[in-house]
């Protein structure tokens, strides 16, 4: 007896390098692209450990509970971290990594998000490579969700180390990601003595026996199903066109928060200002007295489909994400999740007009 998924034929050195081929076009890079066979925190902490030392120096960015595991991280390969928060419902600006850099002019190693799921914010990126490239430090760069919802080019910012994943806005399988490496972050790499060897984690031996040896020998056995769904995810945002699919992400956005602020009964965007808000999720804060897990709780009970989850940890409490990106980029999840909202605090007591929220949600451009 045959099955389609498990008697498929083993995927080839080629077919790897082909579906990398097209990530890098994706991220219109011509750094040397890895796809690395796990989810996305696999390149996110092989990176740092594969250029981070004691001899380094690093400012880490914290708008998220991402960065604040890259400072982890960073501390755990010996480097001297200097941590840079800001409040979670706000961005960090170029100013401020430019003071950074002014009070600590030994910083050689940059880490941020791009765009933080977990809090609904998102970093000017494009702005703050210009101040890091001035000072010559490494820009590693967490773009898991943004990539997809909007523009991630490496290139163009001088990103060194740029990780990306394709199950939020890309819409593909979380159980592959890749990361682009400039040529400077292999040469960090190749001087660091603590850099993984031999491991699941070191991008040097991909480098070393695959990126070197001309693409011609896989280090071990692919992950096949999901090379195979990251190939038919970038073809389907080939073929609708990367614009077109982060006009979709920045429609849901635009129209989640209008339709947030009209819904009333104390629902309000967490994220204050929108310049600062990702496309790729919005984030919302609920009102005094209510607990947010439990208003999800309620939401979903509706419809358990709805793109619907309360924050994490203590943003359990206060925090609601609306998670529209890839599949549930659309103005029916949209509407659906402010439908429900809405009926779930109605329940609460509160005074709500979901009719007024549909009506905000649907003035959103979904060309």
């Amino acid at each position: 007896m045959t099955h389609p998924f498990l008697d498929l034929a083993p995927l080839s050195a080629a077919r790897f390098a082909a579906i990398e081929d097209r990530v890098a076009r994706l991220l219109g890079t011509r750094q040397d692209v890895v796809i690395m066979q796990g989810e996305a925190l696999l390149p996110l902490e092989g990176a740092i450990r594969g250029t981070a030392g004691p001899g380094t120096t690093a400012l880490n960015v914290i708008t998220g509970p991402y960065g604040q595991t890259f400072g982890d991280w960073l501390r755990d390969c010996g480097a001297t971290v200097i941590d840079l928060a800001v409040p979670f419902h706000t961005a960090v600006t170029a100013e401020q990594i430019r003071a950074a850099f002014a009070e600590h002019p030994g910083i050689d190693f940059v880490s941020l998000v791009h765009a933080e799921a977990a809090t609904g914010n998102t970093n000017p990126v494009a702005e703050i490579g210009e101040v890091v490239r001035e000072h010559g430090a490494l820009f590693y760069l967490d773009a898991v969700a943004s990539i997809g919802a909007e523009p991630v080019l490496p290139d163009a910012w001088g990103v060194d180390l740029c990780v990306i994943g394709a199950q939020k806005a890309m819409g593909g399988p979380a159980g592959v990601s890749a990361v682009s490496v400039s040529a400077r972050a292999w040469d960090r790499m190749a001087a660091n003595p603590g850099a993984p060897r031999r491991s699941y984690l070191s991008l040097l031996d991909w480098k070393e026996r695959w990126v070197d040896g001309g693409r011609k020998a896989l280090l071990h056995a692919p992950a096949q199903l999901e090379m195979l769904a990251l190939e038919a995810c970038v073809e389907r945002i080939e073929g609708d066109g990367l614009e077109t699919v982060m006009n979709r992400h920045r429609a849901a956005a635009r129209s989640t928060r209008a339709g947030a602020v009209a819904l009333g009964g104390g629902l309000e965007p967490y994220v204050h200002e929108e310049r600062d808000a990702a496309p790729v999720a919005t984030t919302l804060r609920v009102p005094a007295g209510v607990v947010a897990s439990e208003l999800v709780s309620r939401a979903l009970a509706s419809d358990p489909a709805l793109p619907l989850a309360a924050g994490g940890g203590a943003l359990a409490k206060e925090m609601v994400r609306v998670n529209h990106y890839g599949a549930d980029a659309t103005a029916g999840a949209v509407r659906g999740s402010l439908a429900a909202l809405g009926a779930a605090l109605a329940e609460k007591g509160l005074a709500v007009n979901v009719e007024a929220a549909l009506r905000a949600a649907d003035e959103g451009d979904w060309r």
